[in-house]
């Protein structure tokens, strides 16, 4: 089990680092963007084409990691309605809802990713693949995170500043 914890630790902080990179190289398209276009009047073609496929994999990725970390959105609704001793196992039954659903996602995903194959973008011409790539990767990423939280019987933590 240990191992898989590092693996899935090790993943998790591959992801963070992906984000960071995707997160800086989005900002650095938008901010050359507007000082082409407000300073030198043209803009180049393919800024906004890789802005928003970084920003597609900061969503993205940043939503799998939100599984993992615990800040992805949730309503305590119906949690709170639980006894306080079946929340663990309630939490447990959510986490292996959330894996399920990244499964299918996954799935689904890559059953896109068959559909719209061979197609390039329109600025950049990179194959679309790589922009319809992201759902299935998400998709076993969630998986993943949720599957290990369900077995390693770590529930999403309370942020401490937010009222039950």
């Amino acid at each position: 089990m240990r191992g898989i914890g590092r693996l899935v630790a090790f993943v998790a902080a591959l992801l963070k680092l992906t984000l960071i990179a995707a997160t800086a190289t989005m900002v650095l398209c938008i901010a050359i963007q507007v000082v082409m276009r407000y300073v030198f009047g043209r803009t180049p073609s393919w800024s906004e084409e890789l802005a928003v496929l970084m920003f597609s994999w900061t969503v993205m990725g940043g939503l799998a990691l939100g599984v993992r970390e615990g800040f992805h959105v949730r309503l305590d609704i119906l949690i709170n309605r639980v006894p306080t001793g079946a929340r663990p196992f309630a939490e447990r039954a959510i986490d292996a809802v959330t894996a399920a659903f990244g499964l299918y996602l996954a799935w689904s995903g890559q059953r896109f990713l068959e559909i719209t194959g061979g197609s390039v973008s329109a600025a950049i011409g990179y194959p679309i693949e790589v922009l319809h790539a992201l759902a299935p990767i998400t998709g076993g990423l969630i998986a993943l995170f949720a599957s290990w939280r369900t077995l390693a019987a770590s529930p999403a933590e309370r942020p401490a500043d937010l009222a039950p």
